[in-house]
């Protein structure tokens, strides 16, 4: 999630938990911590799909975290005790101020290495749209109140019920993950196609009109799915280019973004550079991390050592307008095939020489 919404929460926690001894301090305190995990964007790590795969790792760590929550509750008890709380009461909001920011940003659609450093596909469980101002808006709220009451007396409870209510939206949010899964299913299920995998997710601010991607051989489909559907979801069948994909079969670069991306990418040769686009993120056709993998010489393809991310195509503020409407008109046409077609369009910059 924005950094933002990382904040708030964490003020939150703090505030519902030490607020009513620390004050407005535990405002800061709380929002301070709960960013420290997105610091590793400072670290580069050599190219731009070692900086995507490797972010929200090993800061992002469960395990990490709550060995962190062990030091700083050990170090503050040491040389800054305080008489009013427990060392269990600390302990318990230090390890909630920090791991419900990797668990916050394992809703989105991103990929969260929860359980670094083992290994399994990162987790995205892809309810919430990065930014999301529903969820964001009862914390901020709640936030602003306790600056002004101090969080004395009985004012503590306000974060904990700004909480409440985000946590109730999540709640509202899986919910409609599922939906659309299952909308979509029975569709595959009528016309007969045996799906690879399924990837759900909300359009942009968001958690009433759902993105679906279904993997299908050498194409996929997308589709719009929203609470107020009545007809049947449309699939609109697109080119997912995996003949290319057999030229980054050897390419440790490539192997570590399927890794992190689950496999949900795309595939395009666009002149004479070969395009991995992971088409998890964003909305159809503008999608924030492309990658500039290879480059045809000679009738070869040449994969690069050092891969570039091509410049992102945010799309119109139009498109994302067109979305929201549909929201409430679900007989609305949306031109996903036009939109996806950005795709094949030829580079408008070129990424650095290699």
């Amino acid at each position: 999630m924005d950094s933002i919404t990382q904040a708030v929460l964490g003020a939150s926690v703090q505030g519902a938990l030490l607020g009513r001894w620390q004050g407005r301090k535990a405002l800061l305190y709380g929002a301070a911590l709960a960013t420290l995990p997105d610091l590793d964007v400072v670290i580069d790590y050599g190219d731009a799909v070692g900086n995507m795969t490797y972010h929200r790792g090993f800061s992002h760590s469960l395990f990490v975290l709550s060995g962190l929550a062990l030091l700083l509750t050990w170090l503050i008890r040491r040389y800054r005790p305080h008489p009013g709380y427990s060392d269990r009461r600390l302990l318990l909001t230090l390890w909630l101020v920090l791991i419900t920011h990797p668990l916050l940003d394992a809703f989105t659609s991103y990929g969260t290495q929860l359980f670094w450093p083992l290994m399994p596909t990162p987790t995205a469980w892809s309810s919430l749209f990065i930014i999301d101002p529903l969820y964001t808006l009862p914390l901020i709220a709640a936030v602003v109140i306790s600056l002004f009451t101090g969080l004395r007396e009985n004012s503590w409870r306000i974060p904990s019920v700004a909480l409440a209510v985000s946590t109730l939206y999540i709640g509202f949010s899986m919910a409609g993950k599922f939906m659309a899964e299952q909308r979509v299913e029975a569709e595959l299920a009528r016309q007969g196609i045996q799906a690879e995998q399924l990837f759900v997710t909300p359009t942009p601010l968001n958690t009433l009109l759902w993105r679906v991607i279904v993997l299908d051989g050498e194409h996929y489909h997308e589709a719009l799915v929203g609470w107020l559907d009545a007809a049947p979801p449309q699939l609109q069948r697109l080119p997912r280019g995996i003949e290319l994909r057999e030229q980054l079969l050897d390419s440790p670069k490539h192997q570590r973004l399927a890794w992190f991306s689950n496999g949900v990418l795309r595939y395009d040769q666009i002149g004479d550079r070969l395009i991995v686009t992971d088409l998890r993120l964003g909305m159809t056709g503008f999608h924030p991390f492309r990658f500039d993998f290879a480059r045809l010489q000679d009738g070869q393809w040449q994969v690069h050592e050092h891969v570039d991310r091509l410049p992102f195509e945010r799309g119109e503020p139009a498109h994302l307008a067109l979305l929201l409407k549909r929201i409430w008109q679900p007989d609305l046409d949306i031109p996903l095939l036009a939109w996806a077609a950005e795709l094949e369009k030829p580079l408008l910059t070129e990424t650095r020489s290699h």
